[in-house]
């Protein structure tokens, strides 16, 4: 954004020509006002990149003519001219939101100077509102976030209620659900844009570096620390402070954690003096929050100081029908990243992906697809290009063909017995799958225990357990 229109406002005439000659010269439009009330009149009718205004006018005096710019026409720069160059002055004239001070007589050089650095003061704010702009475009909810399902709608529905406001947040999910994508879209439609959003993973820190990684540390604090740390909290001051897998932080640090979000002030290890610190939190878990703190592993205060907006985010397997414009997303994605055109899905794959149970959630379904598009060769993706997929698929129709044997093998004989007089029926009927399963798990590997534990996916002690107590028969080295 370049300065074209400048308003010049002083009730010396001389001052007003010379300005309006040398601003003129350099190709800016020029209106002249010679007094605080003209001022005001042109500024209603016109638009001002820049406004030079002297602080000694009849009508309105240029301090007062500042404030109501800085409400009415807060894009207008102003530069503040004065006879009287004093320190309370040039204090008030900055404090009420001037952009430059300029003590009369001046040499136009100077205002110059002035007007160049306000033009690249300009110039950046116009990039930073257009960043601003752009950020809250993509990342606004339903962008960013990618899923029309109704799970989806209703967290969108939290999330433009609470985003504005400085809440605490607690996102709970499974692995991949897009935890930290929920605090990025928060951060950015908050009043806190353009401020830090700060992320720290409590799981990756070794425990006894997560207070310094939160708080930061003192020189001289402890040995190796040969320099002040700035900790998290006040890397994040005025902004967003993103804790994820919060449910793993140890106990004695969520007291200081606490503290921390009743006081809002933070003390570094090692230091005696307290940080005020403005941060707003949200923070993630993937673990079942309420039964840590029924197992003492997670304070209840803190939970409760965390939890006052909860967002459960669904597992991908639970909003299926966001699945293919999911897909299409991380295809093109995918392209753009590898510099790829043409490509892509087969229905059938659509309906492979649709009907795969994703426990890695968006975020495997991401990494599949992108392998696929680096590794196929063809234009269509096909089932084929999803090798891991089609083998998931296969093993799932074999266990549900396996199950619908045994269920029919169990609905066979138990039509025989009399089951009003049985109290033993779920161990009979363990038994009798456990033995022949061993027995034919023991001939496959040819009598190796060890790895016949392993197949079966049980303690070796508990698999000689069962092979006593089953009356079970080894023999080494059989087909």
């Amino acid at each position: 954004m370049a300065i074209q229109n400048i308003l010049v406002a002083d009730d010396e005439e001389s001052i007003r020509w010379v300005l309006s000659k040398a601003l003129k010269k350099q190709g800016f439009y020029v209106d002249l006002a010679e007094d605080g009330l003209q001022a005001r009149s042109l500024a209603q009718k016109n638009h001002y990149d820049l406004a030079i205004l002297d602080i000694k006018m009849p009508g309105i005096h240029g301090l007062d003519l500042l404030k109501q710019f800085r409400v009415d026409y807060p894009d207008t720069l102003i530069i503040i001219m004065t006879a009287e160059a004093t320190m309370e002055h040039a204090i008030s004239a900055m404090k009420n939101g001037a952009y430059d001070y300029l003590a009369k007589p001046f040499d136009l050089t100077a205002l110059d100077a002035i007007i160049l650095k306000a033009e690249k003061a300009a110039e950046l704010t116009g990039k930073i509102d257009h960043l601003k702009e752009e950020l809250q475009d993509h990342y606004s909810f339903g962008r960013s976030i990618i899923g029309n399902s109704q799970p989806m709608q209703e967290i969108y529905k939290i999330l433009g209620r609470v985003a504005s406001s400085d809440v605490t947040i607690l996102v709970t999910g499974e692995s991949g659900t897009g935890k930290e994508l929920i605090a990025r879209a928060i951060h950015i439609n908050s009043r806190r844009l353009g401020k830090p959003l700060v992320a720290l993973n409590c799981a990756a820190i070794p425990h006894e570096l997560l207070e310094t990684e939160l708080f930061g540390h003192e020189r001289g604090s402890f040995t190796g620390a040969t320099e002040r740390k700035i900790g998290k909290f006040e890397q994040a001051d005025g902004g967003t402070l993103f804790l994820d897998e919060i449910g793993d932080m140890p106990l004695e640090l969520q007291a200081k954690l606490l503290r921390v979000l009743q006081e809002k002030e933070i003390t570094r290890t090692g230091g005696s003096q307290t940080i005020k610190v403005d941060v707003r939190i949200v923070a993630a878990t993937n673990q079942d929050i309420n039964t840590l703190v029924k197992d003492k592993l997670f304070r209840e205060d803190l939970y409760y100081r965390l939890n006052v907006v909860p967002i459960k985010l669904p597992a991908l397997r639970k909003r299926r029908d966001d699945i293919p414009i999911l897909s299409d997303f991380f295809l093109q994605k995918s392209k753009q990243d590898l510099g790829i055109d043409l490509m892509e899905f087969s229905a059938e794959t659509l309906e492979l992906l649709q009907s795969h149970p994703w426990p890695g959630n968006v975020r495997e379904l991401e990494n599949t697809i992108k392998r696929a598009v680096l590794l196929s060769p063809n234009q269509v993706l096909t089932p084929i290009d999803f090798p891991d997929l089609i083998g998931d698929k296969k093993q799932q129709r074999q266990n549900e063909s396996l199950e619908a044997l045994v269920a029919q093998k169990l609905e066979n004989s138990l039509s025989q017995m009399n089951l009003q007089e049985m109290d033993n029926l779920y161990e009979m009927v363990l038994h009798q799958i456990e033995r022949p399963l061993i027995n034919i798990v023991l001939q496959k590997t040819r009598g190796n225990q060890i790895r016949t534990a392993e197949v079966l996916g049980i303690n070796r002690n508990t698999l000689r357990k069962k092979i006593k107590t089953l009356e079970i028969e080894v023999k080494r080295g059989g087909s």
